[in-house]
């Protein structure tokens, strides 16, 4: 479908993740939607709405054309076209790494992609485009690990965020994260172990659910329990004689959790700042993200944070209808 905006891909070599230890690419592609009449009207500036891509995915793949259904540039101009919302400008990063993705946190063992994010895309952006360029008029959102990201950066940075909706994000990682971890060490095996693992994963491409479930756990290792001092950069969180849970460093990933990080005042704090909140999640959710959307709507109702939650009937994967509901909100609190 030909858009009535248009999309730029401007690409921009990042000096913040240069020297990245796995050797991933510094230069990358950043999708930028621009709304119907940005051209025809040279002095209006716009809200911004940034989308965090999910576990495997990066920005510049959501424009690519779906069987029997929209790509993201198309969705969203649907939305403005019908008069759904109103014409935003919408930003899709690449934070894609060797294990698929950092969940958009600083981590010596891939790099530092929450100050890529905060600090390379978000100036570049407003310099180069007519955004509205302050917190007020800048909203964060993504699915799955994306949602996590949007989750996190808002608790992390309410400077530069009012709005923030969380798609299926992870978290309760005891329900979220160990089922594929009581795995891990079997599924290193079929390979012949980790380092043997890593260097498959170029022909490997995650073909199978077990593939991508040992990527996984090595992408959320790396983000949450780094260590230059260990061979690869991060601490396993399983002993990879046995399989056992290494409860020390299990310890560090619950420090990440959505659920527990809310409990911090810092945290609650940012989320007070917020003009809104959304969090949804399907009611079957292959990884139970479900039962941890949750507790952590419980958490905030106890706290007097005001939010939207919505459990639906679905389960994980293809819930990109989803954003009707989610991206009409966002732009209602951020538009001037």
């Amino acid at each position: 479908m030909k858009l009535a905006g248009r999309v730029e891909t401007p690409y921009l070599d990042s000096k913040v993740l240069q020297g990245n230890l796995p050797g991933d690419p510094t230069e990358r592609m950043l999708p930028i939607y621009l709304p119907p009449g940005y051209d025809e009207n040279p002095t209006k500036r716009y809200p911004v709405i940034y989308w965090l891509a999910g576990h495997g995915g990066s920005g510049p793949w959501t424009l690519n054309v779906v069987p029997w259904g929209e790509s993201y540039a198309e969705r969203i101009d649907r939305l403005i076209r019908t008069g759904a919302m109103g014409p935003v400008i919408l930003v899709l990063p690449d934070c894609f790494t060797i294990f698929g993705g950092a969940q958009y946190v600083n981590t010596s063992a891939l790099g530092n992609y929450e100050d890529y994010l905060n600090d390379e895309l978000i100036p570049y952006v407003d310099a180069h485009y007519r955004t509205l360029p302050t917190r007020e008029h800048r909203a964060i959102t993504g699915k799955s690990s994306g949602g996590y990201g949007a989750m996190v950066q808002a608790m992390r940075h309410p400077e530069l965020w009012s709005a923030m909706a969380n798609h299926s994000g992870d978290i309760y990682f005891e329900f979220g994260y160990m089922p594929e971890m009581a795995k891990l060490h079997a599924n290193l095996m079929r390979f012949g172990g980790l380092e043997e693992f890593i260097k498959q994963i170029p022909d490997i491409k995650a073909r199978k659910k077990v593939e991508f479930g040992v990527i996984g756990m090595l992408c959320y290792g790396a983000a949450f329990a780094p260590n230059p001092a260990a061979p690869r950069g991060f601490d396993m969180p399983v002993d990879l004689e046995t399989g056992a849970l290494l409860e020390d460093v299990w310890a560090r990933w619950l420090e990440w959790d959505p659920v527990r990080m809310i409990d911090r005042p810092e945290y609650i704090d940012a989320w007070r700042k917020m003009d809104y909140i959304y969090l949804d999640c399907g009611l079957w959710d292959e990884f139970n993200f479900q039962i941890g959307t949750r507790i952590l709507s419980n958490k905030l109702t106890a706290l007097g944070i005001a939010h939207d939650c919505e459990l639906f009937d679905d389960g994980h994967p293809n819930v990109q209808y989803r954003l009707d509901i989610s991206f009409p909100r966002l732009e209602k609190v951020i538009r001037e």
